[in-house]
Parts: structure tokens; C-alpha cells; sequence
């Protein structure tokens, strides 16, 4: 369950080693009903962090032991999903570059005002928000596409490809009757009530089943 579920307020980890920022930028961000916890250490932060949450990640670039960068290439590289803002005092062009190019939602410079910092910590939320709900809806999809039978999924696939119930039966081999019902059935079960609904949430999983 993630905290939205759970009636909590979305997470921001904050990563700085400097206490006096992570003091002010917590403060700062809790006044908008966010949550922070807040870290001093990379290793500690990378092993321990809630993975799970809605919410957002703040690092410092110039970090003792793994810096920011490290740490965004880190986790990008194991698939974490929260948007992850940098902040640096001493950012150059390459810096930025490489932050963007290596998944970055925001590279901010230090000092960083407060409404940019708030609206940049807020759509990063935002963002995740509709990711999680975006992965949310295509499990709930892979599951209803998974109930199907084999006939269902032909079905399915022929009204993807825009074919009427004759020439589905005329494709199967079977009569426009009993296409119908196989319709009807793989309406019901993947929970659409019309063609436009079917074709946008499951033509993609059509596309590539096997």
C-alpha cells in the first residue's frame, strides 16, 4: 500500500551532509504537508530508504563517499522509480548535462529560492504520482488480459485489428453467433463497456503477447 492509500502524505528523502541545510529544507518542505526524512550519509541512505513510497528524492551533489551523481546512476540503475532532484553549490554545464542525461528530474543550484525549490519538490510528486497510478492501471490490465481464454484472446486480437464479428467468424471458422458470445464474454471479464475503452487499454498487450 503506498502512503496515498494509507492516508499519509507523500515522502521526500532529503540526502545533505551539511545539518544546517537539512534542517532548513526540511522545515521548508513540510510547510506544504510533505513529509522528509532526512540523511547525512550515502551508504546509509542507499541500503535503507523506503523504496515504496509516493513521494521524492533530494540529493546533494558533492557528497563524502558516494557522491549524488554516483547515487543517481546507482539508483536509476536498480529501477527506483521516485524523480530524483540534485542540488549543488558548485554546478557546471557538464554536471548538469550528465544529471539529465542520467535520469534527473531537476538539477537546482544552491542557493535555491524557496518557491523554486517548493514547485520543483511539488511536481516531482506530482509526476510520481501518475507514474504509480500509470503502473498501477497496466497490472490491473495484465491481469484482466491474463483471464481470457485462448478463443477470447483471438477474438480480442481480430477487434484490434478492426475486423467485424463476420469476418472474425470467417477467421476462426466459427459462426458471427458465437463470436458474439466471446465478445460479450471478453467485455465482461476485462471490465470494458465499449470498443474505444478496449482499444485503449489493452491494443498494447494484444501488440506484444506472445
Amino acid at each position: 500500500m503506498n502512503p496515498l492509500e494509507a492516508g499519509l502524505s507523500p515522502l521526500i528523502h532529503l540526502l545533505d551532509d551539511d545539518a544546517a541545510v537539512r534542517q532548513s529544507l526540511s522545515l521548508l518542505i513540510s510547510t506544504v504537508g510533505l513529509r522528509v526524512q532526512t540523511w547525512s550519509d550515502s551508504q546509509q541512505f542507499l541500503e535503507s530508504f523506503d523504496r515504496q513510497a509516493i513521494g521524492a528524492l533530494i540529493l546533494d551533489v558533492r557528497m563524502p563517499g558516494i557522491s549524488g551523481l554516483t547515487l543517481l546512476d546507482t539508483l536509476i540503475a536498480q529501477g527506483v522509480d521516485q524523480p530524483i532532484i540534485l542540488l549543488t553549490g558548485h554546478g557546471t554545464v557538464d554536471m548538469c548535462r550528465r544529471a539529465f542525461k542520467a535520469g534527473a528530474a531537476e538539477f537546482l543550484e544552491k542557493p535555491v529560492s524557496d518557491d523554486i525549490l517548493l514547485d520543483t519538490v511539488q511536481q516531482a510528486v506530482r509526476q510520481h504520482v501518475r507514474r504509480r497510478e500509470r503502473l498501477a492501471a497496466d497490472q490491473w490490465a495484465r491481469e484482466r488480459y491474463a483471464s481470457l481464454s485462448d478463443r477470447e484472446r483471438d477474438v480480442l486480437g481480430l477487434i484490434v485489428e478492426g475486423l467485424t464479428n463476420k469476418e472474425i467468424g470467417r477467421a476462426l471458422s466459427v459462426s458471427p453467433r458465437t463470436v458474439e458470445t466471446h465478445r460479450a464474454n471478453l467485455f465482461a471479464k476485462l471490465q470494458v463497456d465499449t470498443l474505444a475503452h478496449l482499444i485503449r487499454h489493452y491494443a498494447s498487450l494484444v501488440e506484444t503477447a506472445p
